[in-house]
Protein backbone atom coordinates (compact mmCIF):
# COMPACT_ATOMS: atom_id res chain seq x y z
CA UNK A 1 0.00 0.00 0.00
CA UNK A 2 2.80 2.49 0.95
CA UNK A 3 4.58 1.34 -2.50
CA UNK A 4 1.00 2.68 -4.40
CA UNK A 5 0.90 6.09 -2.54
CA UNK A 6 4.62 6.70 -3.33
CA UNK A 7 3.58 5.90 -7.21
CA UNK A 8 1.25 8.45 -6.41
CA UNK A 9 2.75 11.07 -5.14
CA UNK A 10 5.51 10.67 -8.20
CA UNK A 11 3.20 10.99 -10.76
CA UNK A 12 1.59 13.96 -9.18
CA UNK A 13 5.07 15.77 -9.05
CA UNK A 14 5.86 15.08 -12.62
CA UNK A 15 1.84 16.26 -13.54
CA UNK A 16 2.86 19.26 -11.93
CA UNK A 17 6.54 20.23 -13.00
CA UNK A 18 4.16 19.47 -16.68
CA UNK A 19 1.56 22.11 -15.60
CA UNK A 20 4.34 24.56 -14.50
CA UNK A 21 6.67 24.28 -18.05
CA UNK A 22 2.80 24.21 -19.96
CA UNK A 23 2.45 27.67 -18.21
CA UNK A 24 5.36 29.18 -19.05
CA UNK A 25 5.06 27.76 -22.33
CA UNK A 26 1.87 29.79 -22.80
CA UNK A 27 3.47 32.66 -21.02
CA UNK A 28 5.88 33.08 -23.38
CA UNK A 29 3.75 32.71 -26.81
CA UNK A 30 1.15 35.32 -25.81
CA UNK A 31 4.28 37.95 -24.76
CA UNK A 32 6.04 36.74 -28.11
CA UNK A 33 2.79 37.13 -30.45
CA UNK A 34 1.59 40.60 -28.82
CA UNK A 35 5.51 41.97 -29.10
CA UNK A 36 4.73 41.53 -32.59
CA UNK A 37 1.56 44.09 -31.68
CA UNK A 38 -1.00 41.20 -31.72
CA UNK A 39 -1.61 41.10 -35.80
CA UNK A 40 -1.95 37.93 -37.83
CA UNK A 41 -1.54 39.88 -41.44
CA UNK A 42 -0.18 42.63 -42.94
CA UNK A 43 -2.53 44.90 -45.69
CA UNK A 44 -1.07 48.09 -47.72
CA UNK A 45 -3.35 50.61 -48.97
CA UNK A 46 -1.15 52.78 -51.82
CA UNK A 47 -2.54 55.42 -52.98
CA UNK A 48 -1.35 58.41 -56.12
CA UNK A 49 -4.26 60.97 -55.90
CA UNK A 50 -2.23 63.00 -59.35
CA UNK A 51 -2.37 62.33 -62.59
CA UNK A 52 -0.96 64.11 -65.65
CA UNK A 53 2.82 63.58 -67.23
CA UNK A 54 4.11 66.66 -64.87
CA UNK A 55 3.35 64.49 -61.86
CA UNK A 56 5.44 61.61 -62.74
CA UNK A 57 7.24 61.63 -59.51
CA UNK A 58 3.94 60.60 -57.60
CA UNK A 59 3.52 58.05 -59.74
CA UNK A 60 7.14 56.66 -59.12
CA UNK A 61 6.49 58.03 -55.23
CA UNK A 62 3.51 54.56 -55.24
CA UNK A 63 5.39 52.50 -57.56
CA UNK A 64 8.34 52.42 -55.30
CA UNK A 65 6.63 51.89 -51.90
CA UNK A 66 4.75 49.40 -53.69
CA UNK A 67 8.15 47.54 -54.70
CA UNK A 68 9.19 47.84 -51.54
CA UNK A 69 6.14 46.54 -49.61
CA UNK A 70 5.98 42.88 -52.26
CA UNK A 71 10.18 42.75 -52.10
CA UNK A 72 9.39 42.41 -47.88
CA UNK A 73 6.67 40.07 -48.26
CA UNK A 74 3.10 41.68 -48.69
CA UNK A 75 1.39 39.63 -51.76
CA UNK A 76 -0.60 41.58 -53.95
CA UNK A 77 -3.52 39.96 -52.47
CA UNK A 78 -3.05 41.66 -50.09
CA UNK A 79 -2.23 45.49 -51.67
CA UNK A 80 -4.54 47.74 -52.97
CA UNK A 81 -2.72 49.84 -55.54
CA UNK A 82 -4.70 53.35 -56.50
CA UNK A 83 -2.79 54.54 -59.83
CA UNK A 84 -3.76 57.20 -62.58
CA UNK A 85 -1.10 55.17 -64.47
CA UNK A 86 -1.08 57.28 -67.18
CA UNK A 87 2.80 58.39 -67.23
CA UNK A 88 3.80 55.12 -68.82
CA UNK A 89 2.61 55.06 -71.85
CA UNK A 90 2.04 58.82 -72.66
CA UNK A 91 3.20 60.21 -75.75
CA UNK A 92 6.23 61.96 -73.93
CA UNK A 93 7.70 59.07 -72.40
CA UNK A 94 10.85 58.62 -74.06
CA UNK A 95 10.93 54.96 -72.47
CA UNK A 96 7.47 53.62 -73.45
CA UNK A 97 6.11 51.94 -70.59
CA UNK A 98 8.19 52.21 -67.87
CA UNK A 99 8.45 54.39 -64.83
CA UNK A 100 11.46 54.93 -63.29
CA UNK A 101 12.63 56.97 -59.79
CA UNK A 102 16.12 57.36 -60.85
CA UNK A 103 17.53 59.60 -63.35
CA UNK A 104 20.04 56.63 -63.53
CA UNK A 105 17.23 54.63 -64.44
CA UNK A 106 18.70 51.14 -62.95
CA UNK A 107 15.15 50.08 -62.16
CA UNK A 108 12.13 49.94 -64.02
CA UNK A 109 9.02 50.01 -61.32
CA UNK A 110 6.43 49.27 -63.91
CA UNK A 111 7.86 46.85 -66.12
CA UNK A 112 7.61 44.09 -63.87
CA UNK A 113 4.30 42.76 -62.23
CA UNK A 114 2.23 45.68 -61.37
CA UNK A 115 -1.20 44.81 -60.28
CA UNK A 116 -3.35 48.20 -60.35
CA UNK A 117 -6.44 47.44 -58.86
CA UNK A 118 -7.93 51.22 -59.38
CA UNK A 119 -6.94 52.65 -62.81
CA UNK A 120 -7.58 56.14 -64.10
CA UNK A 121 -10.62 57.71 -62.88
CA UNK A 122 -11.58 55.04 -60.78
CA UNK A 123 -8.95 57.12 -58.24
CA UNK A 124 -11.98 59.07 -56.74
CA UNK A 125 -12.50 60.18 -52.90
CA UNK A 126 -15.97 58.28 -52.56
CA UNK A 127 -13.83 54.72 -53.85
CA UNK A 128 -11.12 55.44 -51.69
CA UNK A 129 -13.35 55.85 -48.52
CA UNK A 130 -15.53 52.85 -49.85
CA UNK A 131 -12.56 50.32 -50.01
CA UNK A 132 -11.12 51.78 -46.42
CA UNK A 133 -14.52 51.50 -44.95
CA UNK A 134 -15.71 48.25 -46.79
CA UNK A 135 -18.83 50.15 -47.83
CA UNK A 136 -18.36 48.73 -51.26
CA UNK A 137 -21.04 47.92 -53.93
CA UNK A 138 -21.80 43.35 -54.13
CA UNK A 139 -20.21 43.17 -57.27
CA UNK A 140 -16.77 44.82 -56.18
CA UNK A 141 -13.84 42.02 -56.95
CA UNK A 142 -11.72 40.92 -54.38
CA UNK A 143 -8.86 42.38 -55.79
CA UNK A 144 -11.14 46.08 -54.71
CA UNK A 145 -11.75 45.14 -51.44
CA UNK A 146 -9.62 45.89 -48.09
CA UNK A 147 -10.53 42.50 -46.57
CA UNK A 148 -8.76 43.66 -43.18
CA UNK A 149 -10.11 42.61 -39.68
CA UNK A 150 -8.85 43.41 -35.77
CA UNK A 151 -5.70 41.24 -36.43
CA UNK A 152 -4.69 43.30 -39.17
CA UNK A 153 -1.39 46.23 -39.56
CA UNK A 154 -2.22 48.14 -42.60
CA UNK A 155 0.23 50.76 -43.66
CA UNK A 156 -2.51 53.48 -45.69
CA UNK A 157 0.64 55.76 -48.00
CA UNK A 158 -0.74 58.31 -49.72
CA UNK A 159 1.03 60.87 -52.61
CA UNK A 160 0.28 64.08 -54.29
CA UNK A 161 -0.69 67.47 -54.43
CA UNK A 162 -2.33 68.93 -50.96
CA UNK A 163 -2.67 71.69 -48.88
CA UNK A 164 -3.70 72.38 -45.45
CA UNK A 165 -5.68 69.56 -44.10
CA UNK A 166 -6.75 68.94 -47.81
CA UNK A 167 -5.42 66.28 -50.40
CA UNK A 168 -6.51 66.83 -54.04
CA UNK A 169 -7.44 63.75 -56.19
CA UNK A 170 -6.68 64.50 -59.54
CA UNK A 171 -7.46 68.52 -60.09
CA UNK A 172 -11.30 67.41 -59.79
CA UNK A 173 -11.41 66.88 -56.12
CA UNK A 174 -10.33 66.70 -52.57
CA UNK A 175 -10.69 64.92 -49.26
CA UNK A 176 -10.16 66.93 -46.11
CA UNK A 177 -8.43 66.03 -42.66
CA UNK A 178 -11.85 65.49 -41.58
CA UNK A 179 -13.03 62.97 -44.13
CA UNK A 180 -9.78 60.77 -43.29
CA UNK A 181 -10.18 60.88 -39.69
CA UNK A 182 -14.15 59.83 -40.26
CA UNK A 183 -13.16 56.69 -42.89
CA UNK A 184 -10.46 55.82 -39.96
CA UNK A 185 -13.16 56.24 -37.14
CA UNK A 186 -15.45 54.06 -39.08
CA UNK A 187 -12.79 51.51 -39.81
CA UNK A 188 -11.98 51.63 -35.59
CA UNK A 189 -16.09 51.01 -35.01
CA UNK A 190 -16.69 47.85 -37.09
CA UNK A 191 -12.65 46.55 -36.08
CA UNK A 192 -11.66 46.71 -39.36
CA UNK A 193 -7.36 47.26 -38.00
CA UNK A 194 -5.60 46.12 -35.29
CA UNK A 195 -2.70 48.66 -36.38
CA UNK A 196 -2.69 51.67 -39.00
CA UNK A 197 0.56 53.47 -39.95
CA UNK A 198 -0.35 56.29 -42.00
CA UNK A 199 2.18 58.39 -44.00
CA UNK A 200 1.77 60.55 -46.56
CA UNK A 201 3.89 62.88 -49.05
CA UNK A 202 2.42 66.11 -49.95
CA UNK A 203 3.04 69.56 -49.30
CA UNK A 204 1.66 70.26 -45.58
CA UNK A 205 1.23 66.93 -45.25
CA UNK A 206 1.42 66.89 -41.26
CA UNK A 207 -2.06 68.29 -41.20
CA UNK A 208 -3.67 65.93 -42.88
CA UNK A 209 -3.57 63.85 -39.67
CA UNK A 210 -4.20 66.40 -37.39
CA UNK A 211 -7.71 65.57 -37.02
CA UNK A 212 -7.34 61.54 -36.35
CA UNK A 213 -8.91 60.53 -32.57
CA UNK A 214 -9.06 56.88 -33.06
CA UNK A 215 -6.77 54.51 -31.10
CA UNK A 216 -3.97 52.48 -32.56
CA UNK A 217 -2.66 54.85 -35.53
CA UNK A 218 0.63 56.18 -35.84
CA UNK A 219 1.04 59.05 -38.48
CA UNK A 220 3.99 60.59 -40.37
CA UNK A 221 4.14 63.06 -43.14
CA UNK A 222 6.92 65.15 -45.48
CA UNK A 223 6.12 68.54 -44.16
CA UNK A 224 4.08 70.71 -41.72
CA UNK A 225 1.93 74.11 -42.08
CA UNK A 226 2.76 76.42 -44.32
CA UNK A 227 5.70 74.38 -46.03
CA UNK A 228 6.07 72.31 -49.42
CA UNK A 229 7.26 69.11 -50.15
CA UNK A 230 9.67 69.02 -52.86
CA UNK A 231 10.72 66.96 -55.68
CA UNK A 232 14.79 65.06 -55.11
CA UNK A 233 16.25 65.03 -58.34
CA UNK A 234 14.78 65.65 -62.36
CA UNK A 235 15.42 63.25 -64.91
CA UNK A 236 16.66 65.48 -67.88
CA UNK A 237 16.05 62.91 -70.49
CA UNK A 238 12.69 62.52 -69.89
CA UNK A 239 11.97 66.00 -68.04
CA UNK A 240 10.63 65.52 -65.52
CA UNK A 241 10.99 65.15 -61.86
CA UNK A 242 11.25 61.89 -60.74
CA UNK A 243 10.37 60.83 -56.89
CA UNK A 244 10.04 63.10 -54.17
CA UNK A 245 12.54 63.83 -50.91
CA UNK A 246 10.79 62.35 -48.64
CA UNK A 247 9.94 59.28 -49.86
CA UNK A 248 12.94 58.99 -51.56
CA UNK A 249 14.99 59.30 -48.67
CA UNK A 250 12.43 56.68 -46.54
CA UNK A 251 13.39 53.96 -49.52
CA UNK A 252 16.91 54.58 -48.74
CA UNK A 253 16.29 53.21 -45.70
CA UNK A 254 13.90 50.44 -46.55
CA UNK A 255 16.36 49.73 -49.55
CA UNK A 256 18.95 48.35 -46.43
CA UNK A 257 16.39 45.98 -44.87
CA UNK A 258 15.27 42.34 -45.47
CA UNK A 259 11.71 40.36 -43.96
CA UNK A 260 14.55 39.34 -40.96
CA UNK A 261 15.24 42.81 -40.00
CA UNK A 262 14.79 43.95 -36.50
CA UNK A 263 14.90 47.32 -37.57
CA UNK A 264 12.64 49.81 -35.90
CA UNK A 265 9.97 52.96 -36.51
CA UNK A 266 11.84 54.49 -34.01
CA UNK A 267 15.39 53.63 -36.51
CA UNK A 268 13.74 55.09 -39.59
CA UNK A 269 12.22 58.56 -38.06
CA UNK A 270 15.89 58.92 -37.02
CA UNK A 271 16.96 58.90 -40.29
CA UNK A 272 14.87 62.11 -41.04
CA UNK A 273 17.07 64.88 -41.92
CA UNK A 274 15.01 68.41 -42.39
CA UNK A 275 17.94 69.70 -44.85
CA UNK A 276 18.14 66.85 -46.72
CA UNK A 277 14.31 66.80 -47.21
CA UNK A 278 13.99 70.50 -47.42
CA UNK A 279 11.12 70.22 -45.12
CA UNK A 280 9.79 69.20 -41.30
CA UNK A 281 8.50 65.77 -41.61
CA UNK A 282 6.24 64.84 -38.79
CA UNK A 283 5.58 62.16 -36.29
CA UNK A 284 2.40 61.61 -34.55
CA UNK A 285 2.69 58.72 -31.90
CA UNK A 286 -0.17 59.70 -29.01
CA UNK A 287 -2.86 57.59 -30.62
CA UNK A 288 -0.68 54.53 -30.60
CA UNK A 289 0.06 51.49 -27.56
CA UNK A 290 3.30 51.12 -28.60
CA UNK A 291 6.64 52.76 -27.75
CA UNK A 292 8.34 52.70 -31.40
CA UNK A 293 11.92 52.03 -30.55
CA UNK A 294 9.59 48.44 -29.87
CA UNK A 295 7.71 48.37 -33.47
CA UNK A 296 9.13 46.79 -36.39
CA UNK A 297 9.42 48.04 -39.61
CA UNK A 298 8.60 45.01 -40.65
CA UNK A 299 5.37 45.15 -38.95
CA UNK A 300 3.63 47.60 -41.06
CA UNK A 301 6.10 47.07 -44.60
CA UNK A 302 6.88 43.63 -44.44
CA UNK A 303 4.43 40.19 -43.69
CA UNK A 304 3.96 37.94 -41.18
CA UNK A 305 2.49 34.35 -40.79
CA UNK A 306 1.48 34.65 -36.78
CA UNK A 307 -0.43 31.17 -36.13
CA UNK A 308 -2.71 31.92 -32.68
CA UNK A 309 -2.91 28.90 -30.66
CA UNK A 310 -6.20 29.23 -29.13
CA UNK A 311 -5.50 26.16 -27.04
CA UNK A 312 -4.97 28.67 -24.07
CA UNK A 313 -7.92 30.93 -24.40
CA UNK A 314 -10.19 28.58 -24.38
CA UNK A 315 -10.70 24.95 -21.85
CA UNK A 316 -10.20 21.39 -23.64
CA UNK A 317 -13.43 19.93 -24.27
CA UNK A 318 -14.66 16.72 -23.81
CA UNK A 319 -16.04 14.96 -26.42
CA UNK A 320 -17.40 11.28 -26.02
CA UNK A 321 -14.30 8.44 -24.39
CA UNK A 322 -11.79 10.96 -25.67
CA UNK A 323 -10.34 15.04 -25.57
CA UNK A 324 -9.82 17.01 -28.79
CA UNK A 325 -8.10 19.94 -28.51
CA UNK A 326 -8.74 23.43 -30.82
CA UNK A 327 -6.23 25.10 -32.44
CA UNK A 328 -7.12 28.21 -34.62
CA UNK A 329 -4.82 29.00 -37.53
CA UNK A 330 -5.51 32.47 -39.32
CA UNK A 331 -4.42 33.37 -42.31
CA UNK A 332 -4.39 36.56 -44.58
CA UNK A 333 -8.58 35.99 -45.35
CA UNK A 334 -9.91 32.75 -43.50
CA UNK A 335 -9.80 30.86 -40.15
CA UNK A 336 -9.47 27.23 -40.31
CA UNK A 337 -10.43 25.24 -37.20
CA UNK A 338 -8.49 21.58 -36.83
CA UNK A 339 -9.25 19.01 -34.78
CA UNK A 340 -6.84 16.63 -33.34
Amino acid sequence: MARVWSLLFIWIAILSCYSSTANADQQSEVEGFFSQGGHTNNWAVLVCTSRFWFNYRHVANTLSMYRTVKRLGIPDSNIILMLADDVSCNARNKYPATVYNNAARFLDLYGDNVEVDYRGYEVTVENFIRMLTGRVSPDTPRSKRLLSDDRSNILVYMTGHGGDEFLKFQDAEEISAYDLADAFKQMSEKKRYNEIFFMIDTCQANTMYSKFDSPNILATGSSELGESSFSHHTDYEIGVAVIDSYTYYNLEFLENIDMTSNKTLQDLFGTYDPVQISSHPGIRSDLFHRPLDKVKVTDFFGNVQNVELTRYRYPLVEHDSWTEEVKTTTTTTTTTTIYF
